[in-house]
C-alpha cells in the first residue's frame, strides 16, 4: 500500500490492520523522492518484502516521471543490484 502527504510518503505492507513493513520517503521538489528509511518486521524478514516496497517506489516514480534518491542503505543496495532501476535514478 502507499500513502502520501504534501511532503512525505510511505509504502507499507499491512496484514490484519497491523503494519509489518514500511519504507518512507520525502519529496524533494516536484520531480524526485528521497527514500530515507526501510523497516521490515520479524514476521516478513527474508520474504522479499523490502524489495517489493522498492519495486513499488520505482513503479510510482515511473508513473509520475520523477527520480528516486535511495538514501536508505537497504534501498541503495537494491538499486545497486538492479540495473533495471537505473532509469529512475
Amino acid at each position: 500500500k502507499h500513502t502520501e502527504s504534501e511532503t512525505k510518503g510511505v509504502f507499507f505492507i499491512e496484514m490484519d490492520g497491523k503494519t509489518l513493513a514500511e519504507m518512507t520517503y520525502s519529496k524533494a521538489g516536484n520531480d524526485r523522492i528521497i527514500i530515507d528509511h526501510t523497516e521490515v518486521g520479524a514476521e516478513l524478514r527474508g520474504t522479499g518484502a523490502g524489495k517489493k516496497m522498492v519495486d513499488a517506489a520505482v513503479e510510482y516514480a515511473r508513473e509520475k516521471k520523477i527520480s528516486v534518491i535511495p538514501l536508505c542503505s537497504f534501498a541503495r543496495s537494491v538499486f545497486d543490484k538492479t540495473p533495471a532501476y537505473k532509469d529512475v535514478l
